[in-house]
């Protein structure tokens, strides 16, 4: 598994990558957006993913904690905004 890999299991997002995986609650998460910057503003998010393998960087923003997705994959983005619709 070289990527980050998003899937939903009930009401909960998981994000998977390496040997970590995280699990977000949908109805905890605020936004979902794209992120210009090379390493993220958000200096206490936390970082999945490869920063210097990766042409995208997504920030999910929930209630309790940031999240900063390095990937080449930008589908990632639009899946996770169809999952908390």
């Amino acid at each position: 598994m070289i990527g980050v890999k998003i899937k939903e299991s009930g009401e909960n997002v998981i994000i998977s990558w390496q040997l970590s995986r995280v699990k977000i609650p949908k109805n905890e998460i605020i936004e979902v957006r794209n992120d210009d910057t090379y390493g993220g503003e958000d200096k206490s998010a936390m970082r999945i993913g490869f920063p210097s393998a990766s042409l995208e960087r997504f920030v999910i923003k929930t209630t309790k904690q940031n999240y900063i997705l390095f990937t080449s994959n930008i589908s990632i983005k639009n899946k996770i905004e169809r999952m908390i619709e």
